[in-house]
């Protein structure tokens, strides 16, 4: 089952890590984390969360394409195909990491923070965010208009509000 949501939000509820984080340990739920331009943002703040250790197993910081295959197995063909910025990349990663990290849980994001490397076709402020939980997969596609750490943090913002949804 795949879900497609979409959001725009200018901030999402800035409790919302500690919020979902006491959940996943409530739920002894595993979790792992690829991460290309959030640059492991979403890791620092999970693990800002007491107790995370019980269910947090890996964060990985893939930001080249070299990187995404060698660590995650994202496909050569995807790349080239849709490249680094698009949801086929982002499940992917999800995928990769969960498998790699044997975990019930993976999360990726994937885009362009700004405020160069934006195209007319992928422009800054584009990410994909996809999680997988147990057979069930979410993407989100963002459009964001802040600056470079604005579109990051809500970027890492969106990744713990589709782990919110997908284990609620």
């Amino acid at each position: 089952m795949s879900k497609k949501t979409e959001k725009n939000t200018a901030v999402l509820n800035k409790n919302l890590p500690m919020l979902v984080g006491k959940r996943l340990i409530e739920q002894n739920l595993s979790i792992s984390c690829a991460e290309s331009c959030t640059g492991g943002m979403f890791s620092q703040t999970l693990t800002d969360i007491p107790g995370i250790s019980a269910v947090f197993d890996r964060g990985i910081v893939t930001y080249s394409n070299q990187a995404k295959m060698e660590e995650l197995g994202v496909q050569k063909e995807t790349l080239e195909k849709y490249g680094a910025v698009s949801e086929q990349t982002a499940v992917e990663m999800a995928v990769g990491i969960q498998k790699k990290a044997a975990t019930r849980i993976g999360v990726s994001v994937t885009g362009v923070a700004g405020p160069g490397g934006g195209t007319a076709e992928k422009p800054v402020g584009l990410v994909y965010v996809c999680a997988v939980f147990d057979g069930q997969k979410m993407c989100r596609e963002l459009r964001l208009h802040g600056d470079r750490s604005a579109n990051r943090n809500e970027s890492m913002l969106n990744m713990f509000d589709m782990i919110g949804e997908l284990i609620q």
